[in-house]
Formats: structure tokens, C-alpha cells, sequence
């Protein structure tokens, strides 16, 4: 909480904003939409907050106790929570041969490839793993005719290649979806993965 009947609290640490916030959600009650996300400075309890991502928690943010709000700085930290997912590669930026982003899918329950993110710009070991398992596609493919925008924050149109949907990866992700359903933030192939290619 910024403001407060007229006085500017920015100045106030963290601890004395927030108590004052929670001072307001008891006081008045607030209802829906307003919500009071919880708060702790127990580590154990944060853990336990971080097993709750199938209820939709997307990871944790740390503040610092003592700090004022300083507008235009992000003094916070975020931790995301993470999981591994299998997906299939279905298009990719770059040439097949040498890519430098994979476009990834899944299969929904109607049998339909449905595109769900795009990784970060390959490190040269991923690239040089790739090699040759990656095939232009011939064909009809499921997403022809489909554009793609880079995402993040930016709609720019992509340049991709549509390549056969066979190669299935293990990607590390985190658990925040847009609506229709899309990692809302930048893949990373894991190690196993890797692994996996080098084998293959």
C-alpha cells in the first residue's frame, strides 16, 4: 500500500506497509475483488505455499522487510516455481539443421498438436545435439497457415520453419499459462533432455 487516506506511505519499510494494509482488510472488511495474498517470514511456511502450484500459485516474491517502495525500481525478487513437461517440437526459428528457438506443442484431449511455447535462444551444445534430428515438414502439417508472434511482451511476427512433429523433449517450465493454455514465460530444455539428444 502506497497512499492512505492523502498521506504518502512510499517512504515506510515493507513491514509497516504491509501491516498497515492488513490493518485495512481487517478494519473494513474488503471483499472480492480485493484479495490479501498471504505474507511470511517463515521459511518452512513459504515451502509448504510452493507445493500448492496445482491451485494455480505461480512462485513466491521476497521483499525486504525494511525497505521504502522506490518507484521505478524493481527491488523485489521473484522465485517461479518450475516443473518438466514433455513436448514436441513443431516448428523452430532458424534452419532446421541449426536452430535457434524450438516452437513447442501437445497433444489436447482431441488429438489436435496445440502449440504451447517457445524456448530461449539455444546454447551451441543444444544446437550441435539437434543436428539432424530436426526435418523440415513435407506435407500437411497442424499448424500450416498458422502465424507465430514472439511472444514476452513483443508481437512480432516470426520467421519459423515448420518441421515434422516427431522429436519429443523434456523441457523445464514454469507453471503460469496464458488462457489459452501456452507457458506465459521462455522454455529451457533440461539437462536430461540433452542427455537424451546426445544418445539419440
Amino acid at each position: 500500500m502506497l497512499r492512505l487516506d492523502g498521506t504518502d506511505l512510499a517512504g515506510w519499510p515493507y513491514s509497516r506497509r504491509r501491516a498497515a494494509l492488513e490493518a485495512l482488510f481487517s478494519d473494513a472488511p474488503l471483499s472480492a475483488p480485493f484479495t490479501l495474498c498471504p505474507s511470511t517470514t517463515d521459511p518452512a511456511t513459504a515451502r509448504e505455499w510452493l507445493s500448492w502450484t496445482a491451485a494455480g500459485l505461480e512462485g513466491l516474491c521476497f521483499k525486504r522487510r525494511a525497505e521504502p517502495y522506490r518507484p521505478g525500481a524493481r527491488t523485489w525478487q521473484k522465485y517461479k516455481a518450475r516443473a518438466t513437461a514433455d513436448a514436441i517440437v513443431g516448428a523452430v526459428t532458424g534452419p532446421p539443421a541449426a536452430p535457434r528457438t524450438l516452437l513447442l506443442g501437445r497433444y489436447d484431449r482431441t488429438g489436435a498438436l496445440r502449440y504451447t511455447g517457445r524456448t530461449v535462444p539455444l546454447a551451441r551444445a543444444a544446437t550441435a545435439a539437434l543436428a539432424g534430428l530436426l526435418a523440415p515438414a513435407e506435407g500437411e502439417h497442424p499448424w500450416t497457415g498458422r502465424t507465430f508472434t514472439a511472444g514476452w511482451g513483443s508481437r512480432d511476427v516470426l520467421d519459423v520453419t515448420l518441421v515434422r512433429p516427431q522429436l519429443v523433449l523434456e523441457a523445464a517450465v514454469d507453471v503460469a499459462r496464458d488462457a489459452a493454455g501456452r507457458w506465459r514465460h521462455p522454455v529451457r530444455l533440461t539437462v536430461h533432455a540433452l542427455t537424451c539428444l546426445r544418445e539419440l
